[in-house]
């Protein structure tokens, strides 16, 4: 359970300027979705009139605001956080707990991941695993997507079409930053993956008019074997947990035969052993 303590505490007029700034709002604008006129906005913003509790909760959904930074706004306002923040595994995700893994598990014999917000892996099927330690001849040396993909060490060294898949993950964290003005982490993991060698320049900038594509396949190579994947995602629908407005299940698709049937006899060989 997420508590007072447990989140930063930023003053409550810093926040709604810096959300306002991302979602290019002006005070008028703001007050008029919340419900609220611009004059009691611009006392909340300068900290000469404290907001309710209802006021702020009005103000974070005009400002389609995370679950998480919903918590941070109402901790700054001087409130206790709405949402909890529970573990995967913990008695109150259960039943969740058992539709991940029931998807994980038809998923098989083609690979899926369950991730977060800051692209970590938090559990992966067993295709998932075996398919990585071909690539590599070894596990991963992350437990981050991105991390995997830009390490030339890593999984980079793998992908056919670095290029392409790198720099349509490079937009939608980007996209992420912009739309969550406070995700320090996503920051910093921007910085991180920027500085691996043979980076694009131009990848430091976010292209506004470049939307993320909607469907991309991953090509993958190790000596003679070529796979070739294209992923779905699914998030939870009206999540009232931190936890899970944040996760997101990946799962990979043979985008041909050959990719098929090599992760079929992946999974054999796997059973076998």
């Amino acid at each position: 359970m997420t508590t007072a303590a447990a989140v930063a505490v930023a003053p409550i007029g810093i926040l709604l300027r810096e959300w306002r700034a991302a979602r290019h709002l002006s005070q008028l604008d703001l007050a008029l979705e919340a419900g609220m006129s611009a004059r009691h906005l611009s006392c909340i913003e300068g900290g000469k009139s404290r907001a309710s509790r209802e006021a702020v909760t009005r103000l974070a959904d005009a400002l389609d605001m995370p679950l998480r930074e919903r918590n941070a706004l109402l901790v700054a306002a001087g409130y206790a956080p709405m949402h909890p923040e529970s573990g995967l595994g913990t008695p109150a995700l259960g039943p969740v707990q058992r539709a991940i893994d029931f998807i994980l598990e038809q998923q098989e014999p083609y690979p899926a991941y369950v991730i977060n917000r800051h692209w970590d892996v938090l559990m992966a099927n067993r295709a998932a695993m075996n398919v990585n330690r071909f690539l590599l001849g070894r596990d991963s040396a992350h437990d981050n997507m991105l991390r995997q993909f830009f390490d030339p060490a890593d999984l980079r060294s793998r992908v056919v079409n670095w290029e392409e898949i790198a720099g349509d993950l490079l937009r939608h964290l980007h996209g992420r930053i912009a739309a969550t003005p406070s995700d320090g982490a996503a920051r910093a993991l921007l910085d991180e993956v920027l500085a691996h060698p043979g980076v694009p320049v131009r990848w430091r900038r976010r292209e506004v008019d470049n939307a993320p594509s909607l469907l991309l396949t991953s090509v993958f190579r190790r000596d003679d074997t070529e796979l070739r994947f294209f992923s779905t995602m699914t998030t939870f629908a009206t999540p009232h947990d931190v936890t899970l407005d944040e996760l997101c299940i990946e799962c990979c698709f043979p985008d041909d035969e050959a990719t098929a049937a090599f992760c079929r006899a992946l999974a054999d060989a796997d059973r076998k052993n």
